[in-house]
């Protein structure tokens, strides 16, 4: 079967072959070769492990296979809500907060929410991408999270972001109990944030 190399960051290479897509960790060669090994094996297999975890509890690629550098998965054939924000409906945005919910609420942190990390099919969401993810028992880490979120929206997606960022917040306090404790410790991260553009 054709393997088909699909879209390539600077930590790894997606390739697709028939209906699994193959996440590979790239060699650094300014890195030494044996830290090199460790290192990409090590975070292959940390990912792993958060989207196997994350799979019982919201929509995710199930994960097939695990090598030395490389994740086998389901290939799930649907654009980003990047792509198609602006022609979704709300409860697809809600739905965005209460699975965000559902994660910090058993202490998952994503590490990379955006737009481009977030399939829409058939009216569900899959959030991919757990390669900066970890489990974190943290207010601060749950907050800076979102705050990753809304810089996404608010950047790339400008006109969407004050209805977008209200439906999320609000399916996201009802999904996760501690939720309120979480959005203002979002204003002190967010001030820091200001503080520093006023000194540099």
């Amino acid at each position: 079967m054709e393997k088909r190399l699909i879209a390539q960051g600077a930590e790894s290479k997606l390739w697709k072959e028939g209906d699994l897509l193959i996440k590979e960790r790239v060699r650094k060669s300014y890195r030494i070769k044996e830290l090199d090994v460790r290192l990409r094996k090590f975070r292959t297999n940390s990912e792993a492990r958060m989207l196997k975890r994350a799979a019982v509890l919201i929509n995710v690629p199930k994960v097939k296979e695990v090598r030395d550098y490389e994740i086998v998965m389901e290939f799930i054939d649907a654009p980003t809500l990047r792509d198609i924000i602006s022609n979704v409906s709300d409860n697809v945005i809600s739905e965005v907060g209460r699975i965000i919910g559902v994660l910090h609420s058993h202490a998952l942190i994503h590490g990379d929410l955006t737009t481009s990390n977030m399939l829409v099919k058939e009216g569900k969401v899959f959030l991919i991408d757990f390669g900066l993810s970890e489990v974190r028992d943290s207010v601060e880490a749950r907050a800076v999270d979102l705050h990753v979120l809304k810089q996404a929206l608010e950047s790339k997606h400008y006109n969407e972001f004050r209805n977008a960022w209200s439906l999320i917040i609000n399916s996201y306090l009802k999904s996760y109990a501690r939720g309120k404790e979480v959005l203002e410790r979002l204003k002190i991260v967010e001030s820091r944030g200001r503080y520093k553009e006023k000194i540099c």
